[in-house]
């Protein structure tokens, strides 16, 4: 039985295949069929929103929530978007899942290439941001076109490290980082409460803010959800916590025409 759309009996253009969802290769010469069918797709399935992320005194936290929407529907509802690589670097992902997992592979392999080496030397936050770069600048072509950004986090050499890296090869290092609709709801609140301060805030302070941002992105991004774990890397190494809610409020909504009682 031909388990193929194409033979379903409903009409079809079998030369327009965006899911290459019908083998055209078998009717394609044979110089060409022997590759078989293109795989990459560059139609984003599965997707995650923000990654938010600020410097503090002792070192970097980062936050996500577990969300990875398909389409418009909140599809997944556990997935991981801070990553961790190496002992002092965290890497937190928004956009495509299958390129974030595609991504933790890489690192996966070039971590394991590193530590077979045996030479006494270990890839530290600048270094694991500097290879993403490189690769999204040479592969920026083959990537999602939707995909948005990495947020590379960490400390090295008593350093604190926070960087973007998005599907072109951008780049930039700062005290706050918001990605997805984070740039433009959470980012604000993040350069009142941590921009002149980086060097004196605690890490209650910056956990009261991470909390605040992402109260912020659950009220008002329909891709999000009240579930999100948090990241912190300082010199003793990293730690991330367990999935947790924000306290909301709603009652403010029973006075709004039209939608309360």
């Amino acid at each position: 039985m031909n388990h193929f759309p194409s033979q379903w009996g409903k009409p079809r253009q079998e030369n327009v295949d965006e899911y290459n969802t019908v083998p055209l290769y078998n009717n394609m010469p044979q110089s060409h069929a022997a590759a078989g069918p293109m795989t990459r797709t560059q139609q984003p399935v599965v997707t995650g929103t923000s990654v938010i992320a600020l410097k503090y005194k002792d070192g970097i936290m980062m936050a996500a929530d577990n969300l990875a929407s398909y389409g418009s529907l909140a599809r997944f509802r556990d997935i991981e978007r801070l990553h961790p690589v190496g002992e002092h670097t965290i890497i937190g992902a928004s956009g495509d899942i299958s390129d974030y997992q595609y991504i933790q592979h890489m690192l996966q392999n070039v971590m394991i290439d590193q530590h077979c080496e045996d030479d006494g030397h270990t890839l530290g936050t600048p270094h694991i941001y500097e290879y993403l770069f490189r690769v999204m600048y040479n592969r920026r072509s083959k990537f999602n076109p939707l995909w948005n950004a990495l947020v590379v986090g960490g400390v090295h050499k008593g350093e604190r490290f926070l960087g973007y890296v998005d599907l072109k090869g951008t780049t930039y290092q700062n005290s706050t980082i918001a990605t997805g609709f984070g740039g433009h709801l959470a980012q604000p609140i993040l350069r009142k409460a941590v921009e002149g301060r980086e060097d004196t805030l605690t890490e209650e302070e910056a956990i009261k803010i991470i909390d605040d941002c992402m109260r912020v992105l659950f009220y008002r991004d329909a891709r999000s959800i009240n579930k999100l774990q948090r990241a912190k890397i300082t010199a003793e190494g990293f730690e991330i916590t367990e999935p947790y809610s924000v306290e909301t409020e709603w009652s403010f909504a029973e006075s709004i025409r039209g939608y309360g009682a």
